[in-house]
């Protein structure tokens, strides 16, 4: 298959200074760029010498082609779910890769953030090239194909997952389940959980949000590739 290029808005840092992260953020499902990318602001007051980009979805969701989505859902067999979804993670890899050497930054130099179908991109991604991204703050998602974890780990970055308690679209039990995976993988997890929140974010998510990236920008968190040997998921 062809390289599919993506594009979207772009943020170059609040100091005006050269770039020292990128935070690429990655839309959910019939959204853009341009929507998500409105946390470039909130986070960069965090992040001042980061710079932001928001791919759009190479793919549309409806016939009139006004919604956006990374990979199709609804039922559908799991291996064509998986194969749309390594599809997307192969467009979103391209298009990190430019974008960091474009700025000349290393791959953990680099902070893959989400939200709902995104997030689920987002995590799908992160954990299966080493060197990969250094954290993924990941709202409102879900973890897809966990049992394929223990043979394609190559990275473990720092995870925070924030959902709403009252999610109508993607269930809380979606976060319990990644919070418990990530955590027999060895991979460092902060969780938040809003009481009352639907499919959503509020401040307190993006404030998480914005400290958790300052953390890793400061090198509180940092990502690092799997020790040799089983994974502790590979038993379980």
């Amino acid at each position: 298959m062809a390289r599919i290029a993506l594009d979207g808005p772009r943020r170059g840092p609040a100091s005006g200074r050269a770039a020292k992260q990128l935070v690429i953020l990655v839309h959910g499902l019939g959204s853009d760029g341009a929507d998500i990318g409105v946390l470039a602001e909130p986070f960069s007051r965090a992040l001042p010498n980061a710079a932001f980009a928001a791919p759009n979805a190479p793919f549309f969701a409806d016939p009139d082609r006004t919604t956006r989505q990374w990979f199709p859902i609804g039922d559908m067999p799991v291996a064509r779910l998986h194969a749309g979804m390594e599809v997307a993670a192969a467009a979103l890899h391209g298009f990190v890769e430019a974008e960091r050497a474009r700025l000349g930054l290393s791959a953990p130099a680099v902070a893959l953030a989400g939200f709902s179908q995104g997030a689920i991109l987002a995590l799908w991604a992160a954990f299966r090239h080493a060197p990969g991204p250094g954290a993924v703050p990941a709202y409102a998602g879900a973890l897809i194909g966990d049992s394929r974890f223990a043979a394609e780990l190559r990275w473990k970055p720092p995870v925070l997952l924030v959902y709403g308690t009252e999610d109508e679209v993607i269930a809380p039990a979606y976060a319990h389940s990644a919070e418990r995976v990530l955590q027999a993988l060895g991979v460092p997890i902060r969780a938040l959980f809003r009481r009352g929140l639907g499919h959503g974010l509020d401040e307190a998510c993006i404030a998480a949000g914005a400290a958790f990236l300052a953390d890793w920008a400061d090198g509180t968190l940092v990502a690092a590739a799997p020790r040799e040997g089983p994974s502790p998921w590979a038993a379980t």
